[in-house]
């Protein structure tokens, strides 16, 4: 994989992509020989968080068969963190995704996201059914929601989770660890996965000043939002997906994910399938997510 970047409107995105590209312009190679020769483009959208290695299990295997893209969020990763008064609205990422696909000018375009990345990536497939032919949810599902009658509280509390932050940062250096292997401790604690898993995502996530470790991600990500749609917004937007959307689950994943809830019903085509793992089950059974991806973009 290579590592690439993408000059968005107010920041700089980076990433990695299985294709050589330019040092200005990040598109998809053209088509080489005749007419069908052409892979289809996997863009490869990871969680809170997270970083782009997140799906550093699965690269081997797609890309003898998709054009890979993977990227790190703003405040993620080698991404810019955003500017100091934006504290990450989930539809930023939503215009950071359409940004990045008019760059990439790729078809058939599919969207593969893990958590957070599968949301953004649902959002953004009802929004602009036109430029997606597919999408995978890796344990994620409809945006988050609540009821209505919570508004006030849900301000109170994106508010305060702010206030928390200002105190943080003028009171407490950032954190520092004394060695790489903190970070992957601390990692395989929170996760419950093993290191083999988890090394090249603290590797993208973590910097060093030579003397001590430190995480890249914006420490803003921590903040709460202050704004939850409801149950009938979510349904109006998951509606509006015309493409096949493929949900992965893990056996040990998000348990509001396997139930028969509403949020299944809102989808035209919807198929879901269950892998061995928790909430990272893509890093746990790579190959079982490997196949599915295969043969969901089969179809088409």
């Amino acid at each position: 994989m290579y590592n690439t970047f993408f000059q968005l409107a107010e920041k700089q995105l980076a990433g990695l992509c299985s294709f050589q590209h330019s040092a200005n312009e990040v598109q998809v190679p053209p088509v080489e020989g005749g007419r069908g020769d052409q892979k289809p483009t996997l863009l490869l959208l990871h969680g809170w968080q997270d970083n782009a290695a997140s799906f550093d299990a699965l690269f081997a295997s797609l890309a003898r068969h998709f054009h890979l893209v993977a990227i790190d969020w703003p405040g993620h990763g080698y991404s810019d963190k955003r500017d100091a008064d934006n504290y990450y609205h989930f539809f930023d990422y939503i215009d950071d995704l359409h940004q990045i696909v008019e760059q990439l000018s790729a078809s058939p375009l599919y969207l593969v996201g893990h958590s957070l990345g599968a949301l953004v990536a649902g959002c953004y497939a009802a929004a602009f059914p036109d430029k997606v032919a597919g999408v995978v949810m890796i344990e994620g599902l409809a945006p988050l929601y609540e009821q209505p009658d919570n508004a006030a509280a849900r301000l109170q509390q994106g508010i305060e989770s702010r206030q928390r932050y200002r105190l943080r940062v003028t009171r407490r250096p950032a954190r520092k660890m004394k060695a790489l292997q903190e970070a992957l401790d601390l990692r395989c604690t929170v996760n419950r996965l093993p290191e083999s898993c988890l090394r090249p995502l603290v590797l993208r996530g973590t910097e060093t000043d030579g003397e001590h470790w430190y995480w890249r991600h914006d420490d803003r990500l921590r903040c709460d939002s202050l704004y939850r749609m409801a149950a009938e917004h979510a349904q109006a937007l998951m509606s509006q997906i015309q493409c096949p959307v493929l949900s992965i689950v893990g056996d040990q994943g998000f348990s509001h994910l396997q139930r028969t809830g509403p949020e299944k019903s809102w989808f035209q085509q919807l198929r879901q399938v269950q892998v061995k793992g928790g909430h990272h089950c893509h890093m746990e059974s790579p190959q079982d997510v490997c196949r599915h991806i295969l043969m969901f973009t089969a179809r088409f």
